[in-house]
């Protein structure tokens, strides 16, 4: 066991994850730094998580929420619920080597304005490539997973990145603190999906870095983002289309929209098109943009009066 850096909590938000959840934890309680606590956040689970977790419950600290209260409110609920100086945000269906946690807690130590930490996360069923090395941005505000389906040989050096995945991210406490809207880390009016990046875009505008680990390994069961459209139900493709358009209201700059306007107004084009013709449902979830526009505007305000960074730093990361 390496020198002790700080605290850390280990915070897992379950739905329906029974296949999953045993592994996950075993991963957990297998770290050679000391875990001061495991917060397990239960969404409502039908599929037998609940009764799964059961025997856990001396090691963990459970909640079961009688609703479904999403990847952002649970995982606000489980920040809330502990004072460490690190919060490992984990998906359950991720299987940490024994490093982990030290090893991206070290890098976020080493590293002044350190705010969030990966490792590199390879497929669980191929580990022969990766899943993710952090996150990607580019001119037309779509995100990525950095280096997905490559080969697990490459990205050797650590170095800094635009932002985390949530699937395994290391977050400081000091900066989860500094970026709080209302009291929430993760927007809860985003639910699930691309949470993340809104935290990595605000972080950034804060003026945070974001850290990429080698020596920090986890195996990711890639679920619905790896099939098709008819895999994800329509409830989840609204979410993902929507929350893109939500963080760009809260984030970005009209100076910078303008300057990439060539590659915004080609995509937004395309995906327009892709809607109406294959995929009209989708346009739904504009009610919901539309219903929040007033909360967006408003979080938009804070944001951009509290930004540090300038254009330059920010803006940098978008390929």
């Amino acid at each position: 066991m390496g020198a002790f850096m700080g605290t850390v909590s280990i915070h897992i938000v379950t739905f329906n994850s029974v296949e999953h959840i045993d592994d996950c934890l075993e991963g957990v309680f297998g770290q050679t730094y000391p875990i001061q606590s495991v917060v397990i956040i239960d969404n409502a689970s039908k599929d037998g998580t609940q009764e799964q977790l059961a025997k856990w419950q001396s090691r963990c600290s459970i909640v079961f929420n009688k609703e479904n209260n999403g990847f952002a409110g649970g995982h606000n609920q489980a920040i809330r619920m502990t004072d460490s100086d690190f919060c490992l945000i984990l998906n359950p269906d991720v299987i940490l080597d024994c490093d982990y946690v030290a090893q991206t807690i070290r890098c976020l130590i080493e590293n002044e304005r350190g705010g969030s930490a990966t490792g590199k996360l390879l497929f669980k069923a191929d580990p022969t490539h990766i899943d993710s090395t952090g996150l990607v941005i580019n001119k037309a505000r779509r995100a990525f997973d950095r280096g997905a389906h490559q080969s697990s040989d490459l990205f050797k050096q650590a170095e800094e990145v635009f932002g985390v995945s949530g699937a395994a991210a290391m977050y400081a406490r000091k900066m989860i603190e500094d970026i709080c809207l209302d009291g929430e880390f993760f927007d809860e009016d985003f639910f699930a999906y691309k949470e993340d990046v809104d935290v990595a875009w605000r972080a950034q505008l804060f003026g945070w870095k974001a850290l990429y680990e080698p020596t920090a390994v986890a195996y990711h069961e890639r679920g619905w983002k790896e099939g098709g459209r008819g895999s994800r139900p329509l409830f989840v493709r609204r979410l993902s289309y929507i929350n893109r358009y939500k963080m760009i209201m809260k984030n970005d700059r009209s100076s910078m929209v303008i300057k990439h306007m060539v590659p915004l107004l080609v995509y937004e084009c395309l995906s327009f098109g892709y809607a109406m013709i294959r995929e009209p449902n989708l346009l739904g979830a504009w009610s919901d943009f539309w219903g929040k526009y007033g909360e967006l505007k408003r979080k938009r305000s804070i944001i951009q009066g509290r930004r540090r960074a300038t254009d330059r730093d920010v803006y940098r990361w978008f390929s």
